[in-house]
């Protein structure tokens, strides 16, 4: 008697089937999900590991712990699929999207929307091992996600949005772990929409001028020459509103350190964007990665 296929040879298999020449698309995948450039887990990851501790006032639950680092990880992946699929006859004339596999026919759009379809479904599986409140919060999670990259066509502020879809694992993490939304959370919620807007900003200058020229909206066409003042009151606003929520938890020296730390690095980033040249204006982006990780950095040492 025969045993029945496990499920990853299950997935295996749909996966030869739909993909026969899997192994020769393999890299067209890696870039297509940004596989090889975690930039963009790391600033999901940051701000949700953050509410996770400050949710379960210390070490969250380790099994919590573990779904939210691979969900964010695959649902970052996930969203990376939904934008180019959005942006397949965009990113061609782009200089720093003409790449992408979309964009020079290494993947097709049918395989963009079942790759995202299949992390979306991994991703749902990861949720199903929490609690119903946070069951819930998911589907907006993935509606938010998936509305972004359509928003770029009809609004100048795409970029609060994404930052709505980059901050609703703050919310997931205390619905998970508290099975509650408090006060507090909103706050950090409302915090890192403000970061992300700024940082989004940055990345948005980068290809400004291509944006100008084929007709794609963002908050940097939309700021204009006062484009740094509105990254620095973004950035200032997003300090104060972390600064209020250490006060109302009393977390100590060491969250005050690492967002000391962060202004520093925020300081650095205009420094890099001051010009507006496009390779320092990306590397202003990047920076926020360690704004990130200090302020994690700080809760967590708050904590222990």
């Amino acid at each position: 008697m025969t045993s029945s296929p496990s499920l990853l040879q299950q997935i295996y298999a749909v996966l030869q089937r739909r993909f026969p020449n899997f192994a020769a698309k393999l890299p067209a995948f890696i870039q297509l999900t940004r596989a090889d450039k975690p930039i963009g887990i790391l600033l999901l990851l940051w701000p949700t590991l953050t509410a996770l501790w400050i949710a379960a006032e210390g070490f969250p639950d380790i099994d919590l712990l573990i779904i939210f680092i691979l969900g964010t990880a695959i649902m970052r992946s996930a969203g990376c699929c939904v934008n180019d699929f959005a942006d397949r006859n965009i990113d061609g004339k782009v200089g720093r999207t003409q790449g992408r596999p979309l964009a020079t026919g290494q993947l097709t759009r049918q395989d963009a929307l079942f790759c995202f379809a299949l992390l979306s479904l991994a991703g749902f599986g990861l949720v199903l091992l929490t609690n119903q409140f946070t069951i819930l919060l998911s589907f907006g999670a993935l509606a938010v996600a998936s509305l972004y990259p359509f928003m770029k066509r009809y609004t100048n502020l795409p970029q609060v949005v994404l930052g709505i879809a980059f901050s609703w694992g703050i919310l997931m993490a205390f619905s998970a772990q508290t099975n509650t939304l408090p006060l507090i959370a909103w706050l950090l919620f409302v915090a890192n929409i403000m970061w992300t807007v700024a940082y989004d900003t940055e990345y948005a200058m980068v290809d400004r001028e291509f944006d100008k020229e084929i007709g794609v909206k963002s908050t940097a066409i939309l700021f204009g020459d006062m484009d740094k003042l509105f990254i620095g009151v973004l950035q200032a606003m997003f300090i104060l509103a972390l600064w209020m929520a250490g006060r109302q938890l009393q977390l100590g020296v060491f969250f005050d350190l690492g967002l000391l730390a962060a202004c520093g690095l925020l300081a650095y980033q205009h420094v890099l964007i001051k010009d507006r040249l496009p390779g320092p204006c990306f590397s202003a982006f990047l920076n926020n990665n360690w704004v990130g990780a200090a302020i994690f950095a700080g809760t967590l040492l708050s904590y222990l």
